[in-house]
Formats: C-alpha cells, sequence, structure tokens
C-alpha cells in the first residue's frame, strides 16, 4: 500500500527538530524508518509531517563516561556491533544486535527507534531493562532521564511525552565479574522474536547478589520478570530453583496468538528461553555449577 501525503522535513540539530515537533501536533519523528514506514503503508500511522533525524551528529556515536557507556539515540546496529568499547564493556549489546533481523536493516535500524517505538517485538526494550539503562529524553522546555524499567507502558506506547525525544541511552558498563545470556527463538531470518528473554547477573561467592530478567515478545511490551528475579536473588542457582524461576516467567506471560505459536507453546518457549540464557549468564559470570 501507499502512505498518505505527508511534508518531509530534514533538520540538522536537536532544536529544529523539537520546534517542529512542537509546531505540528501529529509529527513522527523518522530515523531508520523500518517501523514507521510499513505502519504508514498500512494506514495504521497517518502523521502529515515527517521529521527526518539523520542529519544530526550530536545524536550518533558511542563514548565512555566513567563507568556508563553513552550511545547516541541514532546509533544504528552495525555501529552497535563494530563498537570495541561495546565489546569490551558491555558485549551483551553487541550480541542481542547481531540477531536483529537482517543486514539491511542492521545497516539502518536505530537503537533509539527501536526503543522509541515501544514495539513488544522488538529487542531492545527488555535488553535495556536487563541492563538498568537510562533514556535521556529532550525536548523544548529541557532534559530529563528516566529509567528503562517502567519506560514501557503497553503496545506502541512508552513514557515519550508529546514534543519529545530521545537523544541518547546511558548503559553502566560490566564489572569484571558480570554475567549475561539473550536467547531469542524466531522461525526465520529477519522474523520478530516467537519468544526472547536476556538475564544480566553478578555473583558473590556461589550465590546470586544482582539479577535482572526481562522478556521480549511475550506481553502488551518488554517487561521485568521480577518474581523470578526474587527466586534467585541471594540464593545459590540450583536446578530445582531455576526450574522454579522458570515457571514464575511462564506465569507471568501474556503473549498473544498468531502463526508463531499460540498462547501455551510462546509461554512456555519463554521460559526455556529464560533457562537458557540463565545458563549464558551464570557462565560468563564464572559460576562453577
Amino acid at each position: 500500500m501507499i502512505p498518505g501525503a505527508f511534508e518531509f522535513h530534514a533538520v540538522n540539530t536537536v532544536q529544529e527538530a523539537l520546534k517542529l515537533l512542537n509546531a505540528h501536533e501529529d509529527a513522527k519523528i523518522i530515523a531508520g524508518g523500518h517501523s514507521l514506514l510499513p505502519m504508514m503503508k498500512l494506514r495504521f500511522a497517518e502523521p502529515t509531517h515527517l521529521i527526518d533525524i539523520n542529519g544530526i551528529p550530536s545524536l550518533k556515536g558511542i563514548t565512555e563516561e566513567g563507568d556508563s557507556l553513552h550511545i547516541g539515540a541514532m546509533t544504528n546496529e552495525n555501529e552497535l556491533i563494530r563498537s570495541e568499547l561495546l565489546q569490551r564493556r558491555c558485549p551483551l549489546l553487541v550480541e542481542v544486535a547481531k540477531l536483529i533481523a537482517d543486514p539491511q536493516i542492521r545497516n539502518r535500524g536505530t537503537i533509539g527507534g527501536d526503543i522509541a517505538h515501544g514495539d513488544p517485538g522488538n529487542d531492545h526494550p527488555a535488553v535495556m531493562m536487563a541492563l538498568d539503562a537510562e533514556f535521556v529524553i529532550q525536548s523544548e522546555q529541557g532534559e530529563r532521564v528516566v529509567p528503562a524499567n517502567g519506560f514501557f507502558l503497553g503496545t506502541y506506547w512508552t513514557g515519550l511525552e508529546d514534543g519529545e525525544l530521545i537523544s541518547s541511552i546511558r548503559v553502566p558498563a560490566f564489572s569484571a565479574d558480570t554475567g549475561f545470556g539473550f536467547h531469542k527463538l524466531k522461525r526465520k531470518t529477519g522474523d520478530f522474536a516467537t519468544a526472547a528473554a536476556t538475564v544480566v547477573l553478578r555473583l558473590q561467592g556461589d550465590r546470586v547478589e544482582h539479577i535482572r530478567i526481562a522478556m521480549t515478545n511475550v506481553g502488551p511490551c518488554a517487561f521485568r520478570a521480577e518474581a523470578a528475579e526474587r527466586i534467585l536473588l541471594g540464593n545459590s542457582p540450583s536446578d530445582a530453583l531455576i526450574e522454579e524461576a522458570a515457571l514464575a516467567v511462564q506465569s507471568a506471560c501474556e503473549p498473544v496468538k498468531d502463526l508463531s505459536g499460540d498462547e501455551e507453546y510462546k509461554a512456555a518457549m519463554a521460559a526455556e528461553m529464560m533457562r537458557r540464557a540463565l545458563h549464558d549468564a551464570l557462565q560468563t559470570a564464572g559460576a562453577t555449577a
């Protein structure tokens, strides 16, 4: 299908973009375009103004400030993969980006667009929650910083207000004892996940002192499996406890039946992805079990 008529604006500064957002009530930001344009073609979204932010250099790049990594919202997936800084300080993001869609999309799709779109099938929202990331959000009134956990409110619904855009993402750099795992089930290359799980943890001896478990595409939006986290936190992760946590994940899921499977299958696969991600996280954290 063909999108409705719209006026196109190419901007060079964040201030220009924000001014246009406020001037036009139905304006939309466009970055890589892989999320918005398909919705426009189906007439699910019909903005009359598109604001192209590809020409804003301040929205790109990856830097380290203290123990925090700052990632520009316009950084694309292949730039995440190629980043030596991320490979050293947050390899989870590199591994996740490698599994997103296909090379064409990874060359254009941006981390900020993936987050801002609020699609429950997108990979970065759950990963951001597991990383305890923060989003730097700008408006004409100034800047605010919000945590990833709590930002995703429902399907295509986030904490972004009218007239705002995400300018960067702040991610805590991994310490030497950080373990991580990401597992994603999909039917073929380019598909959204049928179910995916991200686990980030740290151990103190053989006990879990910190853990985040976040799930993709098995609810109205990405979510933290906090009941499963509580089961493992402070304990040695035995097979019995891991199974109890997996069942807690399965109970927390609210998937929608589609061509990828029914509700029961998707919830069971979410639990299995969590088991695999947790085992990987324990391995990379140096657990002997």
